[in-house]
């Protein structure tokens, strides 16, 4: 397809028009069925028109869509309870994006760098972020991604942001001086290629974070939600961050984020320091409610840790069966990356042959199942990339 002639050129033509989904399937304008394992880039956790979503969306469609924050939300004050209760003490603000959940989280450590520096009466705002990240395309965001890719044609970066080699703590380590405010890692990085941070490096950065008075921010707006098999894909090394970014996922595709502020820094917002005005309102509420409670109620979680085991295996097998294809495989639960040649190439193959992915950096594909992935999809998906790669 070429671009619609009244849309932006920022994205590439559609290869389809989406048109309806269903369960595990989308569905273009010709009638043609494909395996989603994009998820809407990690969004449909549920999958498309999840019976318990699409219902609880209905209902609040007749009582109260929009009123924004001058007024008190019901179904928002339940869903910051729920991820308070999963997160630990602390509280929630909300918005609409991953993106602006960042740039949330950037303003929350540059308050912690002032309170910082009124004690020590050094200027303290600097954010270390890993090599190969990426947090989103807002100024803010961007300056905090140090891949070129993504910060072409919008320099200057707003300043305030240093880089560390992701995975590698002594890198952290040395770019750590009475300047430095925050530290901002995703615990998989997705857009990079599907690397996932080691418990031992995040636990480390938490002890560095620690003994130098620096927020520990997690970026969880890909991985998060139950994608690995837990419901923060940090939470197998351990840690407890400082503040945590989510997005994507928690609105089942409904636009939605938030960040989850540690209860050791709750009073850096205040009145007047942030705002939104679409932020968690009755609908976008309502979605996030829906999905946490059906992630808990339907055990999504288990689903995920059990399914995945023997997925991941056959997806080995395939490395095994394509060694000269297949370079190396990455990722947690419901979220790998395979490094092969041409991502565009096997990405565009899957597609002919029903099976939607989407690709990362460093050539990468991702497989981005929904948590209601069952194993016979799993299964389906393995036996579509065995026939692209038997014939790439």
């Amino acid at each position: 397809m070429e671009h619609y002639p009244s849309l932006a050129k920022n994205y590439a033509p559609p290869p389809f028009n989406a048109v309806k989904g269903q369960g595990i399937f989308l569905y273009d304008d010709q009638g043609n069925q494909y395996l989603d394992f994009t998820s809407g880039i990690a969004v449909t956790s549920l999958g498309h028109s999840h019976p318990k979503w699409t219902s609880a969306i209905q209902e609040q469609l007749h009582n109260l869509v929009h009123c924004s924050n001058l007024f008190g939300i019901p179904s928002q004050q339940q869903l910051a309870d729920k991820l308070v209760e999963i997160a630990g003490p602390g509280r929630l603000l909300f918005c609409n994006s991953g993106a602006e959940a960042n740039e949330a989280l950037i303003k929350l450590a540059r308050l912690h760098g002032l309170k910082k520096s009124k004690k020590t009466g050094q200027t303290c705002h600097q954010v270390i972020t890993a090599t190969n990240a990426f947090h989103g395309r807002t100024f803010g965001c961007m300056a905090a991604t140090p891949q070129e890719k993504i910060q072409k044609g919008f320099h200057p970066m707003l300043e305030g942001f240093r880089y560390a080699e992701f995975n590698n703590i002594e890198s952290f380590k040395e770019q750590v001086d009475p300047s430095v405010a925050a530290i901002m890692i995703e615990t998989i990085q997705g857009e990079g290629g599907i690397f996932p941070a080691e418990n031992k490096f995040l636990q480390d950065l938490q002890q560095l974070c620690q003994d130098n008075d620096l927020l520990l921010i997690i970026d969880e707006v890909q991985c998060g939600i139950g994608r690995t098999g837990d419901f923060f894909a940090y939470q197998e090394s351990g840690i407890t961050p400082d503040a945590i970014g989510m997005a994507k996922g928690l609105g089942g595709g409904f636009p939605i984020g938030a960040i989850w502020i540690n209860q050791a820094h709750e009073e850096l917002f205040q009145p007047g320091s942030h705002g939104t005005t679409f932020g968690g309102n009755p609908l976008a509420s309502v979605s996030g409610n829906t999905v946490i409670d059906t992630i808990f109620e339907d055990k999504l979680l288990e689903k995920v840790q059990k399914q995945s085991k023997q997925w991941h295996e056959k997806i080995h097998n395939l490395k095994t069966k394509y060694p000269n294809k297949i370079h190396e495989i990455r990722g947690k639960g419901y979220m790998v990356g395979i490094s092969v040649d041409d991502a565009l190439a096997i990405t565009h193959s899957s597609r002919d042959k029903g099976l939607l992915i989407v690709p990362a950096g460093q050539n990468t594909i991702r497989l981005l199942p929904p948590l209601i992935a069952e194993e016979t999809h799993l299964n389906q998906s393995i036996k579509i990339l065995d026939s692209v790669f038997k014939n790439a």
